[in-house]
C-alpha cells in the first residue's frame, strides 16, 4: 500500500473485525511503515530464584492433589506415598474422569470448536 492512503475499518487484531476508523466518513491515512519489536523479550528466561519473587507478582504457589487430604482432593489420602486416594482417577470436582466424557452436552463454548483433538 502507499503511503497516504485513506483506510476504512482497521483490525487491530487479526480476525477480530474492524475497530478504527468505523463510522460514516471516518478515515485512516497510512503515514509511516515501520516494523517495531516488543521491549523486555527475554522476561519469561529469567528465574525469579526463590519462592518470595514469586510471591511479589502475586502467584500463589500450586499444591498437587495427591499430597492433599481426601477432604481437600479427590486424589488425596492413602497410607504414605500413595499414587491416588480413590481407585480411579477424578477431577476437582469429584467426578470420575476414567473412561468416560465429563463435558457437558450443551456447553456454550460448543459453536467455538472447530474441530474435536484426536
Amino acid at each position: 500500500m502507499p503511503l497516504g492512503t485513506a483506510i476504512h475499518n482497521i483490525e487491530i487484531t487479526l480476525g477480530k473485525g474492524g475497530q478504527l476508523a468505523r463510522a460514516a466518513g471516518a478515515v485512516a491515512k497510512l503515514i509511516a511503515k515501520e516494523v517495531g519489536q516488543v521491549g523486555n523479550v527475554g522476561v519469561n528466561q529469567k528465574s525469579l530464584g526463590r519462592a518470595g519473587s514469586k510471591c511479589w507478582l502475586g502467584k500463589r504457589p500450586v499444591v498437587r492433589g495427591v499430597v492433599m487430604n481426601p477432604v481437600d482432593h479427590p486424589h488425596g489420602g492413602g497410607e504414605g506415598r500413595a499414587p491416588i486416594g480413590r481407585k480411579k482417577t477424578h477431577n476437582p470436582l469429584g467426578l470420575s474422569c476414567a473412561w468416560k466424557r465429563s463435558r457437558k452436552r450443551k456447553k456454550y463454548s460448543d459453536s467455538f470448536i472447530l474441530r474435536r483433538r484426536k
